[in-house]
C-alpha cells in the first residue's frame, strides 16, 4: 500500500474539503469568471524579469519557477533539495545514499538555495508592495511524479513512495508558511504538479488506479484549511481520476472540441462534472496549447474554449457555473519558449479570460441578477 490507514481516511474526506474550499473562494468576490493565472514554468534566466513578469502577466499572480536560470528549479531537483541521502546531479541524475534515508525524518526547505531563487525573489518583491492581492498562486511537484523519479533511480516503490510523500509535504507546508509571512491576508492556490498521473492509470503500471489516486489525494493534507488546493495534468484528460482526487481546483488542458474521443470523454464525466462545480470546485481550463507554434490571436483557442464550455450546457451543467467556477491558463509551462513567446502567450490566456468574465456579465444581466 502507498498510503497508511491514517492517510487514507484523511483523503477519503474529499466531499469536506471541496466544500471548505469553495467556501474560501467565495469570499474573493472581486475575483473575475475566468480570471487567469500560470501553470508550470517561465524562460527568464533574471529573477527580476521573472517577478516583474509574474506581478503583471495574470489576474492571479503566479509564483514563478526558472529552469533555464538553473536546472536546480526544476520541479523533481526542487523537491529532491533537502532530503538527506539524496544528492541530484545538474543533469536530471539522482543519486541516493540508502544509509542515510529517513522515510519519516523532517525534509527542510532553504529559500536561500538555489532550487528557489523564484520564489524566493518573488517573496521578496511582495514585501515592499504597499497593497497585496487577495490570491497568489504556486504549484509543487506532486508526490506520484517525485515517487516514480526516485523508482527511475533505483529505489524501491515501498521507500520511494513514502520519502516523495513527506518530502512534497514538508515543503508544501514550508512553502506556505513563508506565503504567509511575506503575504498575509493573501489566500494561497497550492496546486500539485501531477504529469505521471495519466500514465499511471494504464493497466500495466505497478501500482493500482486506486492506490494511484489515494497517494496524490494523501498530499492535499499539506494544504491548510485557509488555502486551496488543486491538481494539475498536462496529459489527456481522465476526468474521472482527476475528480475523484479531492483537489478544488483540477487543472486541465481544454479538449480538442474536434476530437470524438475526447468529447465523449467530457461527456461521460459530465455528471461528476456538475457535483464539482455545485460543490464549489473549480476548473482550470488549460487553453492556450504551448506544444507548438503560437498563433497571432486567441480567436482560434477561444472557438475551442466556447465549444467546450457549450457542450457542458448541452449535457446539463449550468451555464452560468461554468463560466463562474472556471479559470483560464496557458496548457504548460513556458521554459521551453523564448520570453517573448511567454508575453504572447499570457496576451491570449488574458485575451480569454476577458471574453469569459463578460460572457458572464452578460448572462447575469440578461438574468436580472
Amino acid at each position: 500500500m502507498l498510503l497508511s490507514n491514517e492517510e487514507a481516511a484523511r483523503s477519503g474526506n474529499k466531499g469536506t474539503n471541496e466544500s471548505r474550499e469553495g467556501t474560501v473562494m467565495t469570499r474573493h468576490t472581486q475575483r473575475a469568471p475566468g480570471a487567469s493565472f500560470g501553470v508550470g514554468s517561465l524562460p527568464h534566466r533574471e529573477t527580476a524579469d521573472a517577478v516583474d513578469f509574474a506581478w503583471r502577466s495574470t489576474d492571479i499572480v503566479t509564483i514563478p519557477s526558472l529552469p533555464r536560470r538553473s536546472p536546480a528549479e526544476l520541479m523533481v531537483p526542487q523537491a529532491l533539495a533537502g532530503i538527506e541521502g539524496i544528492t541530484s546531479g545538474q543533469y536530471g541524475g539522482i543519486a541516493v545514499d540508502l544509509d542515510a534515508l529517513d522515510l519519516a525524518g523532517e525534509v527542510v526547505t532553504d529559500l536561500a538555495s538555489d532550487s528557489y531563487a523564484g520564489f524566493a525573489a518573488f517573496l521578496d518583491s511582495a514585501r515592499e508592495r504597499a497593497e497585496l492581492p487577495p490570491l497568489v498562486k504556486w504549484q509543487f511537484v506532486g508526490p506520484l511524479t517525485l515517487a516514480f523519479a526516485l523508482v527511475r533511480s533505483g529505489l524501491a516503490v515501498e521507500v520511494a513512495a513514502p520519502l516523495a510523500q513527506q518530502a512534497v509535504r514538508c515543503h508544501v507546508r514550508a512553502l506556505q508558511d513563508e506565503v504567509a509571512r511575506a503575504m498575509p491576508g493573501t489566500t494561497q492556490i497550492v496546486v500539485f504538479d501531477e504529469p505521471l498521473l495519466h500514465d499511471a492509470l494504464v493497466p500495466d503500471f505497478p501500482v493500482s488506479p486506486d492506490e494511484v489516486l489515494d497517494f496524490v489525494s494523501g498530499a492535499l493534507a499539506a494544504v491548510d484549511t485557509s488555502n486551496v488546493s488543486g491538481v494539475h495534468s498536462c496529459a489527456e484528460t481522465d476526468w474521472h481520476a482527476l475528480l475523484s482526487i479531492g483537489a478544488h481546483i483540477i487543472s486541465v488542458p481544454v479538449p480538442s472540441a474536434s476530437d470524438g474521443e475526447q468529447m465523449a470523454a467530457l461527456a461521460a464525466a459530465t455528471p461528476r462534472i456538475v457535483e464539482h462545480l455545485e460543490m464549489g470546485g473549480h476548473i482550470a481550463w488549460g487553453a492556450i496549447r504551448t506544444d507548438g507554434p503560437i498563433a497571432a490571436t486567441a480567436d482560434r483557442s477561444w472557438k475551442n474554449l466556447a465549444a467546450v464550455m457549450c457542450a457542458l450546457v448541452k449535457q446539463g451543467v449550468d451555464p452560468l457555473l461554468v463560466r463562474r467556477n472556471c479559470f483560464v491558463t496557458p496548457a504548460n509551462g513556458l521554459d521551453a519558449h523564448s520570453v517573448s513567446v511567454a508575453e504572447r502567450v499570457f496576451s491570449h490566456t488574458r485575451d480569454l479570460a476577458s471574453r469569459i468574465a463578460d460572457q458572464a456579465t452578460a448572462s447575469l444581466l440578461t438574468l436580472g441578477s
